[in-house]
């Protein structure tokens, strides 16, 4: 992925340079006073952006390099918000000067402003010019290169924990045993096997995969142990693989390439029964090369790998016969144990005094091993008493203070921290805006980095599918963890590790990348002017905003709290990001300075008692999202289409929207509107977003604000500029009591990807679903389902999520064979209600679900034959999961509904795992 407009390693050195280029186009030739010395500060801001890109890859620049990054990256946010505040004065479009006096005060503005961005950029190139000669006068530059710690690898010393002193290990350590060996240890005719141990560091991967090398290793004629770290040299990874399995000394595996040793591997191990450890692997590519020295035998060799990386993992196993194995938290038991072994002699030896406290602190570290060995060493060089254990409970997750341990725990963590690209330090960064223990919200997250302009748009995926991208790439090493799927598998919200968040938040005060005032507890760095202001609940303290800290140059304001004296917007002139969500103390007056806030792009107001949005909030022409989801707003302003860069348009279904909806061109989501609410021009104009993606419309009932459109007339509106949408871009249709309106003939939007239909019903699936042949998902309620229904549906041949809620009439089987289709289907959800389980799974009908959920009337099944419940799950190879909720009152016919699904099961091939819900 391209670099971020803006970073935590080059704060806003990018758009800077984007900005000057602009103002050395030809749309600015006319200010000829300054060009010169613009091309001179471009020159020297496109050198220092280098080297600030080069040294976000040294692990611990010393204090000299810190202070001039940090000094050049905060010129930076200067010098933008200095062109931006020139670009919106020469550019004014909204001055229309009414007679001649008005014309000349326009043109002297203008005049005035050249000459203050002329001085400004003299005086900024001068700051940073003494700032490159202090950094030159004061340090000799040294040779580039990631900077290596003598001190011996925490992780390293985990192999030679004694085992005595291991906590929880031994239930996790027989499963991965059982995996490995569960057919035969002694049988020298098994096929090579895999398990891969996967988990986000200090969860103690090499603690426990050592310690089952350590039971199983007599069992193999040959053995290894080896780390690979996340710089590796795989030459000398390889030439160790060759000296441990052979018995060679290191130099005696010398040979002329990486291929040759390889090749010696193989040829050793060619015929051997070998168990090999591969500790710490961090990319596919590293794996990709060390897979290669294991030869494919059969006489039961056995590999063992562990990686913070989802994706590293499924390698590992693709690459071999294997498993995937999560490690897992401690559990509270074991969680004691370790920490009081650490601490005292036994948990019964804890103080009366300092139990309570204990376990809250043990809370906050959710089971982590490293994080509970970091916490029990920073205590057992304090007294034993309740305030000074209270001090370090109610530090953790706000840059706990540093001792020896913690300082090892920190610098397992900085190993995945380091491994990302700059754009994704800083958005993992930006979670630090959040407070402890917060649910964040998926796609409030990626649209507030898209704010920022942490998100570059990468080749043909828009922005939003790039904030995606980066979401699941810290999701997959294990950085954030992933919570709230919807029933579709979709991850719709996160959280941060506590131990982690502690971790970002002690490098974004570093970067003052954050300031997070908590009321009595202000957490920043060593710089007064405030970047990112996170304003969070405070148990005791000021409810106002230190005067000490400069606002006006603050980037995104997120408010998480509804105690706290919300400071005037006047203060907030570069604001690009404003987060009122579940603030319910905002009203209509704070939103009154709102119009000043020209670089503002995301607006959450969602679930606040504002009722109404000023006029002026169309002066905002960089916004690109707003929510006014569970407000009190009724109406949006006709200003509201002057907003053209609008991308995220989210309302209540009540709200009645203005003409000239078509202005926004660049909308791509609009939810949740109510068509009778809307004027007929609206309708129309709505067939004209050529770029909407993502469409919400809710037809319960007719206007309550005066439209005297009728229903038919509405309607009609409607379905012709659906069928406009699906010639653009509409990828999603979510449609609520859409009834008649869907069930007449219309021509759909054929671009439909995904169809969501609620309170709906059809007597039957209608033909026009035929011609939806790019639909992956579907919702769908039908009266009476019929053999031919599924006919259509298997028909589509992009769709790979059914959901089927409905009534059946008839009491014959419904038959799904290869001839029906669905030959791309993954989940397929059947909640039809009246009945048994009257639907029949033939050889060869869907050959790739993995998803079924069912219900289950047994009461209905009791009346009728014996084999109801023998619906052909043995012949979908691919199931993984089969969901059942099993409904009835008879207690017997319950048991006996649930023992025969648990035979269902394990009659398929796949050993698909059972839920009954």
């Amino acid at each position: 992925m391209e670099a971020a407009l803006v970073s935590a390693a080059t704060g806003a050195l990018r758009p800077v340079l984007g900005k000057l280029a602009a103002l050395l186009g030809d749309k600015y030739k006319r200010f000829k006073g300054v060009r010169k010395e613009m091309k001179s500060l471009t020159d020297e801001l496109t050198a220092m952006h280098n080297f600030l890109l080069r040294m976000s890859e040294v692990e611990d620049p010393d204090v000299q390099d810190k202070a001039w990054m940090a000094e050049v990256r905060e010129l930076s946010y200067d010098m933008e918000d200095a062109i931006d505040e020139f670009m919106l004065c020469v550019d004014d479009k909204d001055a229309k000067p009414d007679g001649f006096m008005d014309k000349i005060k326009i043109s002297l503005g203008k005049m005035r402003a050249r000459h203050r961005i002329g001085s400004e950029i003299q005086d900024l190139k001068k700051q940073i010019i003494e700032v490159g000669e202090r950094n030159t006068r004061y340090k000799t530059r040294e040779v580039f290169a990631n900077t290596r710690n003598t001190a011996v690898d925490p992780r390293a010393l985990a192999i030679f924990e004694h085992a005595s002193k291991l906590v929880g290990i031994d239930e996790p350590m027989n499963e991965i045993i059982k995996l490995l060996m569960h057919d035969d240890g002694r049988v020298r005719t098994q096929p090579l096997k895999i398990v891969s141990v996967v988990g986000s560091g200090g969860m103690g991967k090499t603690t426990l995969v050592n310690r089952v090398y350590q039971e199983l290793k007599g069992q193999f004629e040959c053995q290894a142990f080896l780390s690979v770290s996340r710089n590796p040299d795989l030459m000398n990874i390889m030439r160790t693989i060759l000296s441990r399995v052979s018995n060679q000394d290191y130099a005696s595996t010398e040979a002329g390439s990486i291929q040759q040793v390889i090749i010696n591997i193989t040829n050793f191990l060619a015929g051997k029964r070998y168990l090999i450890v591969v500790d710490d692997i961090w990319d596919v590519e590293t794996w990709n090369v060390i897979k290669c020295a294991f030869p494919m035998t059969s006489c039961g060799s056995r590999i063992v790998t562990t990686s913070r990386m989802n994706n590293v993992a499924h390698s590992c196993c693709s690459s071999f016969s294997g498993y995937i194995y999560n490690i897992r938290s401690l559990n509270m038991m074991h969680s004691r144990q370790l920490f009081h072994r650490r601490l005292f002699t036994s948990v019964e030896d804890c103080p009366t005094h300092l139990k309570d406290v204990a376990d809250q602190i043990l809370e906050k570290c959710v089971g982590l091993p490293l994080a509970i060995i970091a916490i029990s060493g920073l205590l057992a060089n304090r007294e034993s008493t309740k305030d000074q254990w209270d001090q370090v409970k109610n530090s953790i997750g706000h840059a706990l203070e540093r001792n020896p341990t913690v300082e090892g725990m920190m610098k397992i963590l900085s190993l995945s921290y380091f491994d990302l690209p700059p754009h994704l330090e800083t958005c993992l960064l930006y979670l630090s805006t959040f407070p402890e223990d917060h649910i964040i919200k998926k796609i409030d997250l990626i649209n507030s980095w898209i704010a920022e302009g942490f998100i570059p748009k990468e080749g043909t995926h828009t922005v939003h599918e790039s904030g995606e991208m980066c979401f699941n790439d810290l999701a997959n090493r294990n950085l954030i963890q992933l919570g709230g799927t919807d029933k579709y598998g979709l991850v719709k919200i996160c959280r941060v590790h506590d131990t982690i968040l502690d971790f970002i938040i002690s490098k974004s005060i570093e970067e003052n990348f954050i300031t997070l005032d908590g009321g009595s507890n202000l957490t920043t760095g060593k710089q007064s002017k405030v970047r990112r202001l996170s304003l969070q609940v405070g148990k005791q303290g000021n409810s106002v905003i230190p005067t000490s800290l400069v606002l006006s140059h603050v980037r995104s304001f997120n408010v998480f709290s509804d105690s706290r004296e919300i400071p005037s917007l006047d203060q907030f002139r570069h604001l690009r990001v404003l987060n009122f969500r579940n603030c319910y103390q905002l009203g209509n007056y704070h939103l009154g300075n709102i119009g000043r806030l020209f670089q503002l792009r995301y607006l959450n107001l969602r679930n606040t008692a504002v009722s109404n949005l000023p006029e002026q909030i169309g002066h905002l022409r960089c916004l690109e999202m707003i929510d006014l989801r569970n407000t009190n707003v009724r109406e949006l302003p006709e200003a509201i289409v002057n907003l053209r860069k609008l991308v995220h348009l989210l309302v209540e279904t009540r709200v009645k929207f203005p003409d000239g909806i078509a202005k926004i061109q660049a909308l791509e989501m609009l939810k949740e509107v109510n068509p009778f609410n809307q004027s007929l021009n609206f309708l129309v104009e709505l067939g004209q977003l050529k770029n909407l993606r993502n469409l919400h419309l809710d037809l319960e009932k007719e206007s309550t604000t005066g439209n005297t459109m009728g229903a038919k007339e509405c309607k009609k509106a409607i379905a012709s500029s659906l069928h406009k949408l699906g010639t653009h871009n509409l990828r999603s249709l979510t449609v609520v009591y859409g009834d008649n309106f869907l069930q007449e003939p219309w021509c759909p939007p054929l671009s439909l990807q995904s169809l969501m239909l609620y309170w709906s019903p059809f007597p039957q699936v209608p033909n026009w679903m035929s011609s939806l042949v790019n639909l992956q998902q579907l919702r769908l309620e039908v009266e009476g389902l019929r053999q031919d229904d599924l006919c259509i549906l298997g028909a589509l041949p992009s769709l790979l999520i059914l959901d089927i809620i409905g009534v059946r009439k008839s009491r014959d089987r419904l038959r799904v064979s290869g001839e029906v289709g669905f030959r791309c289907l993954r989940m397929f959800f059947y909640y039809i209600q009246d009945e048994g389980m009257e639907l029949m799974f033939a050889a060869g009908s869907m050959p790739k679900l993995e998803k079924l959920r069912i219900n289950v009337d047994t009461d209905e099944i009791k009346l009728r034959t014996s084999d109801a419940l023998n619906f052909g799950m043995d012949n979908l190879p691919c199931l993984i999961t089969v969901e059942c909720a099993l409904r009835g009152r008879v207690r017997s016919a319950l048991e006996a509904a649930r023992d025969a699904m648990v035979r269902a099961a394990g009659t398929n091939p796949n050993h698909p795992s059972l839920i009954f819900v």
